[in-house]
């Protein structure tokens, strides 16, 4: 059974594992180097002050995936605008994961009175982006070449949902 709700402290560990893995096998992040748990629970912390959410879904009984609304800019005329994280489980991919987590994000921006969520998705990553068009982002700009991982330039696609 599929289950989202918000992310406690617990889950830190499954949500370091996940994001880990994509940093080591996937473009879905620029990052290069694993995080530690102490790096992740700063950033679940820093979420928390700031209002921002994160969530969990859980796939018969485990953590499979988490999506978090992200500060766009520390800038005060962009409160109202956030960006999205949405990561899966390699293993749990295919299952609905990814869109139980897009949904809640964009339930929880309405929710929060946000007024647009912006996606940065690699141009490499056809199911995240397939992903969010399903949910009404479009693409707002494309940046050619911007991401350098795995001996090759890598193009970013950002997609916007107005709300």
């Amino acid at each position: 059974m599929l289950y989202v709700r918000p992310a406690t402290a617990d889950d830190l560990p499954s949500i370091l594992e996940i994001y880990n893995h994509a940093v080591l096998h996937s473009t879905a992040t620029a990052d290069l180097v694993p995080q530690t748990l102490e790096a992740r629970r700063r950033w679940f912390d820093e979420h928390a002050a700031a209002g921002l959410p994160v969530w969990v879904a859980e796939l018969d009984g485990r953590v499979a995936g988490f999506a978090a609304l992200n500060s766009h800019r520390e800038r005060p005329g962009y409160r109202f605008t956030v960006e999205n994280s949405v990561y899966v489980a390699a293993d749990s991919r295919g299952r609905g994961v990814g869109r139980a987590l897009l949904e809640e994000t964009v339930t929880g921006a309405r929710r929060l009175g946000l007024h647009t969520i912006l996606a940065g998705i690699s141009g490499d990553n056809t199911a995240s982006l397939a992903l969010h068009a399903r949910f009404g982002f479009a693409e707002a700009a494309r940046f050619k070449e911007a991401v350098y991982k795995f001996n090759s330039w890598i193009d970013v696609i950002y997609l916007q949902l107005l709300l």
